[in-house]
Order: C-alpha cells, then structure tokens, then sequence
C-alpha cells in the first residue's frame, strides 16, 4: 500500500533523528545524517511521484491511535502525493547541499536531530486524513521548525525570532483547530471521509474558510501574518532556511487547499474575493519590502511573501470559477498555482543555498559588505544567476511559465457574471504585472551589488567558491528550473490528476505522442486562444545570441581604445562609490515611502568650514508592527496586568467570582436552547 511507505518513511526520519541524538557528538555524524535523510527523501519522492504519474487513486490504511473512538486516519491521493514530490525534492536537495554546508555548523548537535525530524513532521501533514492527525503532525513540524530557528540560541534577535515564530505558529494552529472544529459539527466526525460527507451550512462554511486563511496563511507567510518569516529566516541555518521558506510554506498551501477545495464542498463566488485580495495585496507588498532590505537572507524572505501572494491569486481565481461552473478556467488557474508551488520550492532553494554559500565564504549576509564575488565564486555566481532570472519570471525558465498561465486564467476573468469579480481580477492582474516588474528589478540589485562590481571588503575579497556537496545541490536545482521552464508540459500533464480530483476537470493533454514540435507548447484552454512554447524561445535566444556574437567578432574593430573607467561621477577609486544596495532602490523608496513603509531617516551635515564626517542613517520599519502588532501587544500586557490581580483574591471572592460564572453559563445555556 503506498500510504504505508509513506509512513514508513517518516518513520525512517524519526529514527534517523534518534540516531542523530546518539552521535552528534563525532565529527563524522553530520554527513551520516544528512546522507540518511537524502536517501529517504528521494524514497519518499519516487514513491510520490509514481503515485501521482498512476493517476493518483486514493489509498488509505487506519490505526487505532489518537481520539478513541475515531483513530488515526492516513490517506494517499494525489493533491498529497503531489506536494510529497515538492517536499522530499527541497529535502533532499537541502540533505546534500548540507552534507557540505554542515561542516561549517557551530552547535551541529543543536541541529542534527531536528532536521530530519522536521523533514518527517512535514510528510506527516500531508498523510493525515483526520483533524486530529493532522494538527498534531502540524505542531510537531511548528516544533521542530522552531528548535531549529534557535540554533543559534545565544544571539538575541535569533531568540526574539523564535518568540514571534513560535507565538504565531500557536496562532496558526489554534485558527486550524478551531476551523475543524465547524467542519467536524456537533457529532464530532473528525475524519476527514466523515467531514467531505457533511454539508456545513453558508456561514459555517465562509467562517471556516477564514479561520483556515488565518492558520494557514500564518504559516504560509500572507499579510499581515508574514512578521515572522523575514525573523526566522536569517536566524535558521542556510539549508533550514531553504526548508522553511521553499517546503514548508509549501504545507501551508497544501492546508488550504485541503479544506477550501476538498473538505468545504462547493464554494461561493464571494470568497474568492477574499482570496484574491488578501494574496494581491501580498505579492505586492512582500517583493516592496524586499526591495528595500540590504540582508539577502531577509530580501529572499520578503520575497516569499510575494510569492505565495502569487499562489493564492491562482487559487482564488480557482474558487472564482469553481463557483461559477467554469471548469476548464479553474482547472488553469489551480494548475498554474500548483506549478508555481513548485517553481517557487526550486528556484528559492537555490537562491537560499546560494545566499549560504556566500555567508559561509564571506561571513557576511549585508548586501553593502559583499560585491565582486563573481570573480571569487564564480560556480555559484552561475547558478545564483539562474535562481534570479527564473524568480524574475525571465523566459525560458520556469518562473515565467507558471506565472503566464496565471495570467492566461486572468484574461478570462470577464466571462465571470458576478461585477464584483470582473472588477476585481483585472485589478489583480495589473498588481501582479507590477510585482513581476518590481521582482526583477529586486533581483537586478541583489545579483549585481552581491556579484558584480569591486569587493567591498576584506572578506568579499577573500572569498572561495563552495564545496562540491552544496555545488551539487545549488546546480540540480538550476537543472530542474531550466527543464521545467523548456518543457513546461510535461510538469502540466504530471499535475493533470490532482486538478481531475478536485475540479472534475483538467487542462488539456500537453504532451502528444508520437513527439513533435507541439509537444512542448502549452495550452491553457484552447489552442485557438494562446499558447506558450518554451523550446522554440530558447532556440530563439540561442540562435540569436550566437549570431550577435559571430557579428560582433566578425565585424568589431580590434584597435585598442583606451578610457576612463565610470566613477559614478566621484573621481575618486574607492570602491564605496560604487552603487549600494540603499542607492539603487531609493527612487522606488520615495515613490512608496509615506505609502507603504515606515522610513526613518537622520542626516547629519557638517556646516561649511567643519572638518566633521557627515552621517546618513536610514530605517525602514514594517507598518504592520507599529499599526497592528504593538497595539495589540500593549493591549494584551494591559489585560494581563489588570487580571495579575486576581491571583491576589480571597476565599471569599473567589467563591463569589465562581458563583458568578456558574450563574452567567448557565443563562447562556438557557438563552442558546
């Protein structure tokens, strides 16, 4: 039974986890461990996608666990068999690259038995089939996240980070919790086979689609539950950051997904507008704040934000023409988000082992210390390169093709009937055109003042290009974001049953056999509307740029000409003239700074005749902080204070405070009957 390897496997992470704990102590434990959990990862994703390629059929096995009376349920379909592949394939890739990028661990005791169980945890989420599997798997990844989040106890803003990580996650979960406990109803039917039986009225329904939105989108990082992801993500190790930004915001999709299209039933048009909103709103100001950010760590959090802002824009066009009876359009928009699921696990993969390779050569994780690194690490300048342009949607990689499609799921936005919704989707589509835009201007100023220029330091300019293990990792995942971009199709007709089984429809079959040149196009919906075929763009690009270049040395003169180097307008050699990270992005900071940030600025100018340094300091701060997270932080500090003082009652008040709640429950009662 697949479900059982499946369990078998997470078995195996868990047992791998005790081992850690016997011999973290000996030098060679760190590639042991790392090596083991490669080998289960890549059993967990051959048997996920051989699961989702044989159509997917659901597969489940029971266990007399958990709540008595119900057990604990375990089931193998293809929505969880799909998101098995995204979630083994980032393990694995983050086991080798650790294999390397372990040797340079501080506490590797304080990281080794919590890896692979964090690894176990995530696969456990997609197997439970009821409500109560399912949270406690949910919180045992939460927990396991968390002690690695802390590995690093001893710096302040690491404990501050796992404070707001771990209060967040409570949050997310007690949201959950509560939205299973409207899907399970009064009888308590916490299976989720029970729950897909029942038919919660209208309200349950809205209400618990909000309560997910708000687990769900804590840990998947959408505004304004994103605080912790640009905190946790510096704080964690390179290859556990890779983990909790591309896998396990991954699960938190997956969660939605589960309730809004499997376990709710039938949607109502009006929640998509919700969905759409809230995910708009998210990619735009996710990629702002990572414009503005000089942390590459904390830019490719940020980033993340924006990102699964692009996901939920696919999944609320999904609800949008689910609702409507619309099934081809929904089965393109759910398509396109689940592709960009998987595009988004590669290329920030990349880009997080490749920031960890930086930080391991240089020490430093500021934009404004780094520059010229191409020259030093040029392997991971390559593959760091193509992270970018596939981020940045940049044709032929795969970035770009998830996104089209959610483009092309766009432009049928008008044959929706409700008005709310033809107003609504053209406007998400112009947010998500301009964070496209902002995107690669982002990733233009974080390749080119990391990589390119004059080292700004001692360190930059001592840097060496990363072991052979991290190398390894960092260039299959480049692999897969140029397969995936080139040929599109195939990624599509792999996703084709998990649309079929929440949908009852699927897009068209992409891949034709006998082969031809069509099989690598796309089509959305129909031929006769668009289609998109990445082979032909790449033949286009390298045709085009290997002719430019036999012109050029054709027909260039070969006289030497020289001049002056661009000094930026300051004749003066010192590398700070160059542009800086703060530089580049200050006119999209003026434009957006009294809008959307919280700018602190403090110039101090020395008066004509001083001989003083002048001084520039700039902040920008999260207004989420100062307009919705301090004043509830205040309010519950005053709350506890006022009830510090019931610990101080007397008998007799403490009698009369619980005669008091006898009395108010019991008017309750009498008012609910």
């Amino acid at each position: 039974m697949p479900v059982v390897v499946g369990l078998w496997c997470v078995a195996g992470f868990i047992a791998i986890a005790a081992v850690a704990i016997a011999i973290g102590r000996f030098s060679r434990a760190s590639a042991l461990i790392y090596g083991a959990s490669l080998l289960v990862s890549l059993a967990a994703l051959a048997f996920g996608l051989q699961h989702l390629i044989g159509a997917g059929f659901p597969d489940m096995v029971d266990y007399p666990l958990g709540v008595p009376g119900i057990g604990a349920h375990f089931r193998l379909d293809a929505l969880s068999a799909f998101f098995l592949v995204v979630i083994n394939l980032g393990g694995a890739a983050a086991s080798l690259y650790a294999i390397g990028y372990g040797r340079h661990e501080i506490a590797p005791l304080r990281v080794l038995p919590f890896f692979p169980a964090y690894l176990g945890g995530m696969n456990l989420v997609l197997l439970a089939d009821d409500a109560f599997s399912f949270l406690v798997a949910w919180e045992f990844m939460s927990l396991t996240s968390w002690a690695l989040v802390l590995a690093n106890h001893r710096a302040p803003e690491n404990v501050r980070a796992g404070y707001i990580y771990l209060v967040m996650a409570g949050f997310g979960t007690l949201s959950l919790l509560l939205a299973f406990g409207l899907l399970a109803g009064p009888d308590g039917s916490y299976a989720f086979e029970s729950i897909r039986a029942s038919h919660p009225v209208p309200f349950v329904a809205a209400l618990t689609l909000l309560l997910t939105l708000l687990g769900a989108g804590s840990k998947a990082g959408l505004v304004p539950l994103h605080v912790w992801l640009p905190l946790a993500h510096p704080a964690a190790p390179s290859h556990v950051s890779a983990l909790m930004s591309g896998v396990m915001t991954k699960v938190a999709v997956y969660g939605f997904i589960r309730i809004a299209f499997d376990l709710l039933g039938e949607p109502v048009w009006w929640w998509s507008l919700i969905v759409l909103a809230i995910g708009a709103i998210t990619a735009v100001i996710g990629i702002l704040y990572a414009l503005m950010q000089r942390d590459i760590k904390r830019l490719l959090a940020y980033s993340t934000v924006e990102n699964i802002g692009i996901v939920f824009i696919g999944l609320g066009l999904a609800l949008a023409f689910r609702a409507n009876k619309m099934e081809l359009p929904a089965a393109l928009a759910l398509t396109a988000a689940l592709f960009h699921v998987l595009n988004h696990s590669l290329y920030k993969s990349l880009l997080f082992f490749g920031a960890g390779a930086v930080l391991t050569a240089t020490g430093k994780r500021s934009l404004e210390d780094l520059g010229g690194l191409i020259h030093r690490m040029p392997n991971t300048a390559i593959v760091v390169l193509i992270g970018c342009a596939a981020i940045s949607a940049l044709p032929p990689l795969n970035g770009f093709v998830s996104e089209w499609m959610i483009f092309q799921a766009i432009l049928v936005g008008p044959q929706l009937p409700q008005w709310g919704l033809r107003f609504m989707v053209p406007t998400v589509g112009a947010l998500l055109a301009l964070s496209a835009a902002l995107t690669a201007a982002c990733f233009v100023k974080a390749y080119g003042v990391m990589f390119l220029g004059r080292p700004r330091t001692p360190a930059a300019e001592a840097a060496t290009d990363a072991d052979r293990f991290s190398l390894s990792a960092m260039f299959i995942l480049a692999a897969f974001c140029f397969c995936a971009g080139v040929l599109p199709g195939l990624v599509i007709d792999i996703l084709a049953p998990v649309a079929q089984s929440l949908l009852g429809a699927r897009m068209p079959v992409q891949v034709h056999l006998p082969f031809s040149l069509a099989w690598a196009s796309i089509l959305p919906i129909a031929e006769s509307r668009s289609s998109y075929n990445g082979f032909i763009i790449l033949a286009f690009l390298v045709i085009s740029g290997t002719f430019t270049a036999m012109f050029i040395h054709r027909f260039a003169t070969r006289a030497t000409r020289r001049s002056a180097i661009w000094d930026c307008g300051y004749p003066d050699p010192s590398v700070a003239t160059q542009y800086s990270s703060s530089s580049f992005v200050m006119p999209i900071r003026r434009v957006f700074g009294a809008t959307v940030f919280d700018v602190r600025r403090s110039l101090d100018m020395p008066r004509p005749g001083e001989t003083r340094p002048g001084s520039f300091h700039l902040k920008v701060w999260d207004p989420v902080w100062r307009y919705f997270y301090g004043p509830v932080a205040r309010l519950v500090l005053r709350s506890a204070t006022v009830l510090n003082q019931l610990q101080f009652l007397t008998i007799r008040r403490y009698l009369t405070l619980v005669f008091a709640t006898l009395i108010l429950l019991l008017m309750v009662v009498a008012a609910w009957r």
